[in-house]
């Protein structure tokens, strides 16, 4: 593997060397410093991004690596900012997860996009706490909200949204938010006074929801045995009527419906639920729809998918990742809400020593979500806005969503492939059928000796019962070619399995 191509930073150079972090320079010293080893790190970040088509996709961290990084004791006393860089260079950059590559098909992780990467460093170099306060981190995350809002048609309305760490965090605070409704609306308090001795509240996925739900349900005591599956159609879709019928039970024998998610994206296989019939049923009963738009609501973009997002502006709450199909860097999830109100209803606790008299009439982002001190995610998330545009975001997102359709259309022209459900988003589920083997068995072992062959990367899951591949299409730099040297890469691991 080809190290990245960038000259390497020398512990020793001038300017760098001797001046530690336990040392007391002076203002200027400390200014300088940082300002050679900012270039230096500047370009360690552009040789590397530049030179990762060349090299392959992944690699296993080799054991003496291992050993380095994992092993390593707090040193004593502080080290060159040089040197850092230095072992940075050598010993971390050679070993990524490989989603900057333009043939990275795994899970749901995108490349970073460059004006993210641009602007992290000026983010930390603020270093605030996004909270609340007067100071351009709470105000530029209004901003970024109100945009994805407005990118998927979702209803916002002032304060109606706010980021967070991810779609798992986002979760947890459209939960809570269902959660406190619902209490309220059978007249107690669930912060006040708890699940204890109340009816079970039910929360209704499919099998193809995220785990993040379930963790969700977990964490807020309503316990994964009231989290109800509900059936899904052929194309992995859950099925209203189903619904329907399982609310109406579950009323029957005293229970307590809250909350319906359904997903605009599944990761399995990419799958839009019927968004307007479930947002129906939900008002039928009186009950909270969340949309689970992680990594797929951004597909409302695409013109040939569009149709399948009807309802999405019907929910009362949206989870979206910024860090998914737009490229933000890792990590920014963001939760929209049609009331804010609910949320401040869930989390707001504001002791004296944060009272703020002119935070206005929406408080703090503190006050709407669990986090106390935030992270500065806005920066990024502006950034890789404004530098894509709305009309840059839509063909990055035709431009994969087409290579899933590409995919698909190759797989069901070969003899050795199925495609196991239709593609809606920016991903494929299928699998390779050569004659005479345990196919369940040889898919589920294809991910990994694909992978360590180093030329594509590509995961696996279950879909309808059968162990089966999944691509999924983010970086805007793969082409059609690219697709044809995975099923390729496909049919030599499978040889040697």
């Amino acid at each position: 593997m080809d190290e990245p191509r960038t000259s390497g930073v020398r512990a020793d150079e001038p300017g760098t060397a001797g001046v530690r972090a336990d040392e007391p320079p002076t203002s200027g010293m400390r200014a300088e410093v940082l300002r050679t080893a900012g270039m230096r790190a500047a370009g360690l970040v552009a040789g590397h991004l530049d030179g990762l088509a060349s090299r392959p996709v992944w690699r296993p961290v080799p054991d003496d690596e291992l050993a380095w990084i994992a092993g390593q004791e707090l040193p004593e006393t502080g080290r060159p900012l040089g040197a850092l860089l230095e072992d940075a260079r050598e010993h971390i950059l050679p070993y990524p997860m490989g989603n900057g590559h333009p043939r990275f098909f795994g899970w749901v992780n995108s490349p970073p996009n460059p004006a993210g990467v641009l602007v992290e460093p000026l983010a930390a170099a603020l270093n605030p706490s996004c909270a609340g306060g007067d100071h351009a981190g709470p105000h530029l995350e209004r901003t970024v909200v109100r945009w994805l809002a407005e990118l998927v048609g979702f209803p916002h309305p002032p304060g109606g949204g706010l980021l967070t760490s991810g779609a798992s965090m986002a979760t947890v605070i459209c939960l809570s938010a269902a959660r406190q409704r619902a209490a309220l609306a059978d007249g107690w308090d669930v912060r006040r006074d708890g699940l204890s001795g109340r009816a079970p509240m039910v929360l209704y996925v499919t099998e193809e929801g995220h785990s993040c739900l379930r963790k969700a349900a977990e964490l807020l005591g309503l316990g994964a045995r009231n989290v109800r599956k509900v059936p899904v159609d052929g194309a992995y879709r859950m099925d209203p009527a189903a619904l329907r019928r399982m609310i109406a039970e579950d009323l029957d024998a005293g229970l307590r419906p809250f909350c319906v998610a359904a997903s605009a994206g599944t990761v399995n296989s990419g799958a839009v639920d019927p968004l307007g019939e479930i947002a129906d049923v939900a008002a039928a009963y009186g009950i909270w729809f969340h949309v689970d738009g992680a990594y797929g609501a951004l597909g409302v973009l695409a013109d040939d998918a569009a149709p399948h997002y009807r309802g999405l502006d019907r929910a009362d709450s949206l989870a979206l990742d910024p860090h998914k199909w737009l490229g933000v860097p890792v990590g920014c999830g963001c939760a929209l809400l049609r009331d804010p109100g609910a949320a401040r209803a869930a989390f707001s606790l504001v002791p004296s020593y944060l009272v703020d008299e002119n935070a206005g009439e929406l408080g703090w982002f503190a006050e709407y979500g669990p986090e106390q001190t935030r992270p500065f995610r806005a920066l990024k998330t502006w950034a890789t806005m404004s530098h894509l545009g709305r009309a840059g975001i839509k063909r990055l997102v035709e431009h994969t969503s087409g290579l899933a359709r590409t995919l698909a259309a190759m797989v069901e022209q070969a003899p050795d492939f199925e495609l196991l459900a239709p593609v809606t988003t920016s991903i494929a589920a299928f699998r390779h059928t050569p004659r005479d083997r345990d196919l369940d068995a040889l898919n589920r072992a294809l991910p990994y000796a694909v992978q360590v062959r180093g030329n594509a990367f590509i995961t696996g899951t279950r879909l309808g019962g059968r162990d089966a591949l999944r691509a999924c299409f983010l970086h805007p730099d793969t082409t059609e070619a690219d697709l044809e040297v995975l099923l390729e890469e496909i049919r030599l691991a499978a040889k040697v399995l």
